[in-house]
């Protein structure tokens, strides 16, 4: 057996482009359906003004849901409450191996990429750097 590689150059090689963001406003029962319906792990939490405050994800709805007797469809607890009050982010142009190292790291499973002007453009999960091994 030939050793795998990792055939991704940049954080832009491995990154989703499409991350999803929820306001600030938002309730756990809203960021569950969210992220639930559409298949996603993870979303960035923004205030009015369109700045990341944090990030939601399923683990940490999870966790609320673990501590609070379930999940319930009307649950009005805000998402700031439950999310990670940090957004862990890399550089489009960050090596990929700077991704994989910050992924363990900082053990996570969502890495945001950011712009040159930091602007949240993409996250990578451990999926899909697994998808660029060969």
């Amino acid at each position: 057996m030939s050793p795998l590689a990792l055939h991704a150059n940049t954080a832009s090689d491995l990154m989703n482009p499409a991350p999803v963001s929820l306001v600030d406003t938002a309730t756990v029962a809203e960021a569950t359906a969210f992220l639930t319906d559409r298949g996603f792990g993870a979303a960035v939490v923004i205030n009015p003004g369109g700045h990341s405050v944090g990030v939601v994800s399923k683990t940490d709805l999870l966790h609320h849901a673990r501590h609070h007797g379930g999940t319930h469809p009307a649950d009005i607890t805000p998402v700031t409450s439950v999310m990670t009050p940090a957004v862990y982010t890399i550089r489009v142009e960050a090596p990929a191996r700077s991704v994989v190292e910050q992924l363990l790291e900082l053990s996570v499973h969502h890495l945001f990429v950011v712009d040159p002007s930091g602007v949240v453009v993409g996250v990578i999960s451990p999926v899909d750097v697994l998808r660029k091994l060969r």
